[in-house]
């Protein structure tokens, strides 16, 4: 039997399609203020495999008539440890909010904390920021390979921004500043994450789209004075987490 895990984002919509416990496809769509539409694209794309069940998790996950419907935190869980089995310690950046999850090592969660009333510690922080200073998130990595961290003080976007734009004025390196804006979230997201009671200096998974940039990684890393491991697949947690939820109650 085929099962669709669709994970309706702020930003981006993911689905994955499992054939019984094997994943055989990925898709990958901006939301792009149309979360229906998204899942649609996404569910036509999969329906071609043949009949399937849908579980949908994430903001859009009561848009659409789905078989199975799971909490976000839930399905990051399970996902987790479908990624990187017995991890215990989650941190998804998302577009529009940061969670940092606990797990029992079997992808149940013990305890988590969700910032999504502030966009700085989310990946719309940092898309913010680096197009303010010219360049494509995508090219983060190499933006930034070089460069000599300037500080950020401001937490919140609307005033972060204002200050790259002084910063800039002020004459420091465009890519100084971008790297400054990686610390500035990092630093953001390791107080949320002791919120926790994190285990010390125990690996963390992180998911998200943020996952992507190794230099955003080993930043974190070093603020959480702890391993942090990702996964090609990690933009997906939720979604392979929505999926394996429905292969376990739905089969």
């Amino acid at each position: 039997m085929n099962y669709i895990g669709l994970d309706s984002g702020s930003t981006m919509t993911k689905g994955v399609l499992f054939s019984d416990e094997k994943l055989i496809k990925t898709r990958l769509l901006p939301t792009a203020g149309n979360p229906k539409k998204a899942m649609e694209n996404i569910l036509a794309d999969f329906k071609e495999d043949g009949p399937a069940y849908l579980i949908t998790t994430g903001y859009g996950r009561k848009i659409l008539a789905a078989d199975l419907t799971v909490t976000e935190i839930t399905c990051h869980g399970k996902g987790a440890e479908y990624l990187y089995p017995g991890i215990r310690q989650v941190i998804d950046v998302g577009g529009q909010d940061c969670k940092t999850i606990r797990l029992n090592g079997k992808g149940g969660v013990l305890d988590f904390n969700m910032n999504d009333k502030c966009a700085a510690g989310t990946g719309r922080f940092v898309e913010v920021m680096v197009t303010t200073l010219g360049e494509k998130i995508e090219h983060l990595d190499d933006f930034v390979q070089d460069a000599q961290a300037v500080k950020i003080n401001s937490m919140c976007t609307v005033f972060a921004e204002s200050e790259v734009i002084g910063l800039i004025s002020k004459g420091e390196k465009t890519q100084d500043i971008a790297l400054g804006v990686l610390h500035s979230i990092s630093k953001r997201i390791s107080s949320q994450f002791a919120k926790i009671r994190p285990q010390k200096g125990q690996m963390i998974l992180l998911t998200g789209g943020l996952s992507h940039s190794q230099r955003f990684v080993q930043t974190l890393s070093q603020y959480l004075a702890a391993p942090v491991s990702t996964d090609p697949l990690a933009q997906f947690a939720g979604a392979i987490g929505a999926a394996q939820m429905g292969i376990k109650k739905l089969s």
